[in-house]
């Protein structure tokens, strides 16, 4: 590790044509820029999804992406590559909070927005007890690990999507035949280009999914009738500059109960991206953990102040530095900027608004399950034994908190299902493990 607290970035020689670019080199002007973009590209379907399956304002959420990323750079000094994009672990509790009925702003944000930066300050507050840990002890916060193994971690991951399931079939069936034709539609779009498509095109398969399905829609609406017509009018009369929608954080408690919950799930992705960076450019990069959680909650922290989604490191940006190999965090720095561009474009966000209400309902019935599967595939990952009955109780009972939306009402406190899987979790797995004489499950 470096005396200084930025590193000294040096130029990669000969272009990086194939080669692999560490976090502490950088590249030309011209390829920073293209590989900014690339992580614009990559990361841009599921943070403008996010915030219109909330009913937030997306250029808002683009915006604080932008900020939030470079928060993140300035807290690790720069040394861990990461964007921050739209967080899907908070639809969950702010449709819970907000009864959002799924099309249009979101008109009760407010309380959702409050419970946002609580969950942020809650975040910072883990991340500076890691901070504090590595500074005095130089060990890798793996006290995170024996509290949340992968078991619990899987299911906790996996309950958000199954508690969201009965919202993305509602909002998939729409209020007619037409409604739920194209919604199943918008799911086959997305299906044939994960399936069938390669390349750069499969790694951004919401986003394509989604164009190629507006577009299909388009035909069969606009042109042939047979459903509301998308109205283009908005974009030709925004202008190309001008500030997005702010909106002002409302403080409830039991909006923050429901909401808070969430940092577990963000340490958890972070820690997950910490390790998965580590591994990919050959450094330990263990000791930036509470740096990174910390620039993460307060990134968090500010996008709710101003009416954007809570942020998280981006898988999709990993598996572009994936593809690559080129990992220089100054590219995240031109990225950044590019988003804080797209974000005070109104003509931007009014060409977003078009999108169909079926349209999305279908990306909700995708992405939902989505996250629903990836909580399983932490399991299979790491290999988590179902045959380790302390594992299948804890997977079991939290699965069925989170899908029944089990909840506890003490006083003027109330978790809800998310909440009550989030934390029952964690609390049985503690208990279970206790005189149990079996070790400890493998760290994810």
């Amino acid at each position: 590790m470096s005396n200084t607290y930025f590193p000294r970035w040096r130029k990669v020689k000969g272009g990086a044509q194939g080669a692999v670019v560490q976090p502490d080199e950088y590249l030309s002007v011209p390829q920073n820029i293209a590989m900014g973009a690339q992580h614009v590209v990559a990361m841009f379907g599921s943070t403008i999804l996010a915030p219109l399956l909330m009913g937030f304002d997306a250029n808002v959420a683009i915006l604080m992406s932008g900020i939030g990323t470079l928060l993140f750079f300035l807290f690790v000094g720069g040394r861990v590559p990461s964007y921050l994009g739209s967080s899907f672990a908070f639809i969950g509790g702010v449709i819970a909070v907000t009864g959002y009925a799924g099309s249009g702003p979101n008109p009760n944000i407010g309380v959702a927005l409050g419970a946002i930066v609580i969950c942020g300050l809650v975040y910072t507050v883990i991340g500076l007890l890691v901070w504090w840990i590595n500074a005095r002890s130089g060990g890798t916060a793996n006290w995170i690990n024996r509290w949340m193994p992968p078991v619990v971690t899987g299911a906790i991951v996996a309950v958000i999507g199954l508690n969201l399931a009965p919202i993305a079939a509602k909002g998939a069936m729409g209020g007619s035949t037409f409604d739920a034709v194209m919604a199943l539609v918008t799911v086959l779009c997305v299906g044939g280009i994960a399936v069938y498509t390669r390349g750069t095109t499969q790694r951004l398969l919401i986003l394509v999914g989604l164009l190629l399905a507006c577009v299909i829609y388009a035909v069969f609406a606009n042109v042939l009738g047979l459903g509301p017509a998308i109205d283009f009018s908005g974009v030709s009369n925004a202008p190309w500059l001008g500030l997005p929608t702010f909106a002002t954080p409302v403080f409830e408690a039991h909006a923050i109960s429901v909401i808070v919950p969430v940092a577990i799930i963000l340490v958890a992705e972070n820690l997950g991206h910490i390790k998965a960076v580590s591994a990919m450019t050959g450094k330990n990069l263990d000791v930036y953990l509470g740096r990174a959680f910390v620039g993460d909650g307060v990134a968090t922290m500010l996008s709710g102040a101003v009416g954007g989604t809570g942020v998280t490191t981006y898988a999709e940006n990993i598996g572009v530095m994936t593809v690559t190999r080129i990992y220089s965090t100054l590219v995240f720095v031109v990225a950044a900027f590019m988003a804080i561009l797209l974000g005070f474009s109104p003509k931007f966000g009014a060409l977003i608004q078009t999108i169909p209400g079926p349209v999305l309902g279908g990306m909700s019935l995708v992405v939902f399950g989505l996250i629903a599967v990836a909580g399983a595939r932490i399991w299979v990952v790491n290999q988590v034994d179902f045959t380790d009955n302390r594992n299948l109780i804890v997977a079991a009972v939290t699965l069925i908190l989170g899908a029944g939306n089990f909840s506890l009402q003490i006083g003027a406190f109330r978790l809800d299902g998310i909440g009550t899987a989030t934390f029952g979790a964690i609390i049985l797995y503690a208990l279970l493990r206790i005189g149990s004489g079996k070790p400890e499950a493998a760290a994810p």
